[in-house]
């Protein structure tokens, strides 16, 4: 026995072990960064360059309109990933955003991509990456085997944070160093070296097609997937803490566009601040997505100070302007969010019935995903309006009720309702990275 847990500890990780999965789990690294290094450097081009009374609004609603396709689409994607095969769907969404990335690189080398054009760009860029992420996460069973199935979803989750902190960091320093064109020209390149990556890709595991064109055959009966408010009916404790975190998250996200309005009123900096802040943040989920499972507590307790903890944090700034004061609550901010993820997407796996799960998971990401519009344009507007040491205090402000909530959730659920669980299963982010 010795010998055999000797070799399983040897084995090398699944993307090296599993060429398939490691090219389009590589096309899934880079696109999301290119999404994320375009939505960055768009947001400050819009800030620091564009000009205009109204930077706080342009970023809200830039920010707003790359949102909307994962909450607006999700029943159109949804069918679109259950009649097509999963290779096709992949390497054409990919083709699709280098498609748009190419043409807009074209259009700002002739002269100036004008507003609109950079909103209608990251829509259509927002729009491909929310058809190629959940058909990636249903083609993952096609590409590996059962055992490393676990071991594909820890990759496949951690995409997020890697990607976010990469494009994150990059993307304001492109714009500064090459403007909005050549910014454009990086994220065309990614996204058609990602197609190419899953266009080689065999699908080892792939199921024959039905012969009307729509899903594969299953033989035997299974469970009627129910609606999420049958699912979520007969449990109240999660519909409530799913209700906490959407409150959460309007005042979160807005980090996005507090940011870098901080960055250019309060420490009047360039585009490498704004980056170094994205890289404290990105960096800050991605430790806090693998060491949450070792934070002692109950869920809904570490929960609540965690969110106590994100509500001090992004208010600091607000208190102490400084560009180490912004990086360090950062930080803490990315961190806290990355253990709330990892805690409460493990609960709701053990809690949520095996035949529900994939309904309720990919409803629950359109509902925290609606927030972040609402967020981005509520906070875009506060930013022509207030101070940004003002916004920062308000999202902290905002927080402090959210966490008081769900920690008295938390003794309601140990006098009456479902016990967490104290050990998660493993290292899950939330969709967004965001809790």
């Amino acid at each position: 026995m010795s010998a055999v847990a000797s070799r399983v500890r040897r084995r090398p990780p699944l993307v090296l072990r599993n060429p398939s999965f490691g090219r389009v789990w590589a096309g899934q690294l880079l696109t999301q960064a290119a999404n994320r290094m375009f939505q960055a450097g768009a947001v400050w081009w819009l800030v620091g360059f564009a000009g205009g009374p109204h930077r706080g609004l342009d970023s809200g609603l830039f920010l707003m309109a790359c949102t909307l396709p994962a909450v607006a689409l999700a029943p159109v994607i949804a069918r679109l990933v259950a009649r097509h095969a999963h290779r096709t769907v992949l390497a054409a969404a990919a083709t699709c955003a280098g498609a748009v990335a190419a043409t807009a690189t074209g259009l700002a080398q002739v002269g100036t991509l004008p507003t609109p054009a950079v909103y209608t760009v990251g829509l259509a860029l927002a729009a491909c990456q929310a058809v190629f992420d959940p058909c990636l996460t249903t083609s993952v069973p096609e590409l590996v085997e059962d055992t490393d199935i676990e071991a594909a979803t820890g990759f496949e989750l951690s995409t997020q944070s890697v990607a976010g902190l990469g494009g994150g960091l990059f993307g304001p320093l492109a714009v500064d160093a090459g403007g909005l064109p050549g910014t454009v020209a990086a994220c065309a390149i990614g996204y058609l070296l990602a197609a190419l990556l899953v266009a080689s890709v065999r699908f080892p595991h792939a199921a024959a097609p039905a012969p009307d064109g729509g899903s594969p055959r299953v033989d035997g009966p299974a469970p009627a997937p129910r609606g999420l408010r049958q699912v979520l009916a007969g449990l109240p404790f999660i519909r409530r803490v799913l209700v906490c975190f959407a409150a959460a998250n309007v005042f979160t996200t807005a980090v996005y566009v507090v940011m870098p309005l901080y960055t250019r009123s309060v420490l009047h900096a360039t585009g490498s601040t704004v980056a170094s802040l994205e890289a404290a943040l990105g960096a800050g989920t991605l430790v806090g997505s693998f060491t949450g499972d070792r934070v002692p507590g109950r869920p809904v307790t570490v929960g609540s100070v965690c969110l106590a903890v994100l509500a001090t944090v992004l208010g600091l700034p607000g208190l102490v302007a400084g560009h180490a004061v912004a990086l360090v609550a950062l930080g803490v901010a990315g961190w806290c969010v990355g253990v709330i993820g990892v805690r409460f997407v493990a609960l709701f796996q053990r809690l949520v019935p095996a035949h529900d799960k994939p309904g309720f998971f990919a409803v629950m990401q359109a509902l925290l995903g609606a927030t972040f519009p609402v967020s981005c344009l509520v906070f875009g507007v506060l930013g022509d309006h207030l101070p940004a040491r003002t916004l920062c205090l308000v999202q902290g402000a905002g927080l402090v009720p959210v966490a008081v909530a769900l920690w008295f959730l938390g003794g309601r659920a140990e006098t009456g309702g479902p016990r967490a669980p104290t050990t998660p299963s493993g290292p899950l982010e939330p969709a967004g990275e965001r809790p």
